[in-house]
């Protein structure tokens, strides 16, 4: 009886090993898709920032609405991919707010011919934030570029 009870004891020692390890296999590999997704080529990298850089610094409404409605594509797109965390962007300021599962729209499309200041923010190598500001916003007259 008392070799039974411990062969029982040493058959229920291997399951939970052979769980834990299990587990522990199980976590690495989900760990490993992550890592992969998040490191990209400096290619890659250099390809999806210079979709949004060139409106970067002072631009006019209509660039701004333009970089908006790029923001807007390329959320909707790595939300179908499952890629929002790494390559969505958020986009706010003077009228916008994009969230980057790209839900939000563009609030009101700014004037054509007003001069805005876009600043990035970056993440991994990658454009993460994009804020839009007004410098004139007092003064009534836009800057020329």
């Amino acid at each position: 009886m008392e070799n039974a009870s411990k062969a029982l004891i040493i058959a229920g020692a291997i399951l939970l090993s052979i769980l834990i390890i299990s587990l522990g296999i199980l976590i690495f590999s989900q760990a490993q898709d992550t890592i992969n997704s998040i490191n990209m080529s400096e290619q890659e990298i250099m390809a999806f920032n210079n979709k949004f850089t060139p409106y970067e610094g002072k631009v006019r409404g209509s660039q701004v609405n333009a970089l908006a409605q790029a923001v807007l594509t390329n959320n909707r797109s790595a939300t179908e991919n499952g890629e929002e965390e790494t390559k969505g962007i958020i986009m706010s300021g003077e009228g916008i707010n994009i969230d980057k599962k790209g839900e939000s729209k563009l609030v009101k499309k700014l004037s054509a011919g007003t001069i805005y200041e876009t600043t990035f923010e970056y993440k991994n190598g990658l454009v993460n934030t994009i804020t839009v500001t007004n410098p004139n916003s007092g003064s009534g007259t836009p800057d020329k570029p």
